[in-house]
Formats: structure tokens, sequence, C-alpha cells
């Protein structure tokens, strides 16, 4: 029996969800499987990756042939690395201490530039919003500006026609008086 270590999808449609599973290869997609190892969830920004480290890499280590999208998850979360390190310590190159050492290492510096991504993208959102309220402001500035011209027009316009106004009244009770 040949096994695969791939991507059983779940989730509403247009919001996939994956379960990373071991099954025969011979099993549909969606159908029977041997062992859930995990989760995967694209939807998140870095994608959300939930694993059972020590049973993945278990399968891998037996032999289960991983789909290329699945492969691509395990290599990042470790699987491989840890597999190749293991194989070190078996050919008598290291010890298990200076293995998990070098995990850790390589373990830390992934975190630190997963946390370094998401903090950028946070700075970005947070400098995109302040940019977009300052250039708010400027056009509500600017409408204000248009609306306070534009009543300062229509109150000159208003002043203008009551002095007209007043000076039609004013003039013709000046003529009344010369033709008497």
């Amino acid at each position: 029996m040949s096994t695969k270590i791939r991507l059983q999808r779940g989730g509403r449609k247009g919001y996939a969800f994956y379960s990373i599973v071991v099954a025969d290869s011979r099993a549909p997609r969606d159908g029977k499987f041997i062992e859930k190892v995990g989760t995967y969830n694209p939807n998140t920004n870095p994608a959300t990756v939930d694993l059972n480290f020590e049973r993945a890499l278990y399968w891998v280590e037996v032999g289960a042939q991983p789909t290329d999208t699945t492969r691509n998850i395990l290599k990042g979360e470790g699987v491989y690395m840890m597999k190749h390190l293991r194989g070190g310590v078996k050919k008598g190159a290291f010890d298990e201490a200076a293995c998990q050492s070098k995990f850790e290492a390589w373990k830390s510096e992934k975190d630190n530039k997963t946390n370094a991504v998401r903090e950028n993208e946070a700075k970005a959102k947070k400098e995109a919003k302040a940019k977009n309220l300052e250039a708010e402001k400027a056009y509500n500035e600017a409408v204000a500006k248009k609306v306070a011209d534009k009543k300062a027009a229509e109150a000159a316009a208003k002043a203008e026609a009551e002095a007209a106004k007043a000076a039609e009244a004013e003039a013709p009770a000046e003529e009344a008086p010369a033709e008497a």
C-alpha cells in the first residue's frame, strides 16, 4: 500500500480550509484517510499551519510521499529539516543534542522572519490608514472652504440686493418732492 500525505479540502465556497492527512494513494481527495496530522488555512497572511510535528515526521520517515503543496508546507514547518538532521545523527556526523540545537536555531530564525513580515504588514496597514485619513481631512477642508466661499458669495449678493432695494426705495422718495 502506497501512502500519501496530502490536503483534504474543507470550508465553504471561496474560503478553503484544508486538513493535512495521511491517506492511501488510491483514496479520493476528500475520502477515507489513515491519520490527520494537521490543518492548513491559506486565508490568513501569512498562512496558518497547525501541525502535529512528531506524527508528520514519522510518516515522512516511513516513506509517505507528500504532494507538492504539502511538501512545501512540511518544509516550511521544518519536518524535512529534522529528517535531514536525524539522518546526520544516524550516520554519526553529530549527536542528538547538536541536532536539536541546529533545529532550534533554524526554527528561531524562521520565526523571526515571520514576525518581521507580520510587523511590516501591520506597519504598512497603519501607514495606509494614516495616509487615507490625511487625504480625507484635506478633502473635507477643501469642501468646507468651497461651502464657506459659496455662503460668503450668497451673503454678499444678498447684501448687495438689499442695498439695491434700499437705494430704489430712497430714490423714488427723493424724486417725489422734486415733482411737486
